[in-house]
Formats: C-alpha cells, structure tokens, sequence
C-alpha cells in the first residue's frame, strides 16, 4: 500500500484502470459493422414477417370474396322467378303493341259521319 500513495505511481494505476475498464465495456459493445450486420438481420425477419402477414390477409380476402360470389348466385328458384317476371314482361309489351296496331289502324280507317236528323 505504500507504493500508491506516490502520485505518479496513482496516475500511472489511474490511467492503467481506465484502459482495463474501457477495454472491458468495448467488449460488451458491438462494432459499428456487426450493429449493421444486426439490423440488416432485423430488418429482413420484419420484411419476411409483413410479406407472411399480406399472404394471408389476400388468401383471407380471397375466401371471403368467395363465400360472397357463392351467395351472390341464384338459386333455382330466383331463376324461375326471374323468368316467370320476364314472361309477364313480354307479355304485357306485346299486349301493348296489338292495343297500339288496332288504334292506329281504327285511326287510319275513314269513318262516315253519320248525318245529323233533321226534325
């Protein structure tokens, strides 16, 4: 203990504890080039993860645009309604068309007045 209390030997121990201890505490740190090795690890599990996670919201997306193709299809029966309206449909157009014939051709008729009787 009597070889510390000289003031170079302290500055001599001072300085030796101070490159120990920084060695130490540069080891416990990465380098600059295993930190960017590091992130560029991160960065592709994230990129891996974010493409996973858009794969199965499509395929979700995909199945429910599915489901709702299935349902948007008609059934037998919506057909047959469809068709018995369309035969209404053309029924009543052609129903139509023979009013409007018969009209214009009692229009295109010539019709005698009858004459007024004279009292």
């Amino acid at each position: 203990m009597m070889a510390l209390k000289s003031p170079h030997i302290r500055w001599i121990f001072g300085v030796f504890l101070c490159f120990i201890s920084s060695s130490i505490m540069a080891a416990d740190e990465p380098s600059l080039a295993e930190r960017g090795e590091t992130a560029k690890e991160r960065s592709l599990t994230i990129e891996q993860e974010q493409l996973k996670k858009a794969r199965e919201a499509s395929s979700l997306h995909a199945e429910q645009e599915e489901k709702l193709l299935s349902k948007a299809e008609p059934s037998d029966w919506e057909s047959q309604q469809y068709e018995k309206a369309q035969q209404h449909f053309e029924a009543r157009e052609s129903r139509e068309e023979k009013y409007l014939r018969e009209a214009k051709e009692a229009a295109s008729k010539e019709r005698k007045m009858p004459k007024p009787i004279k009292d």
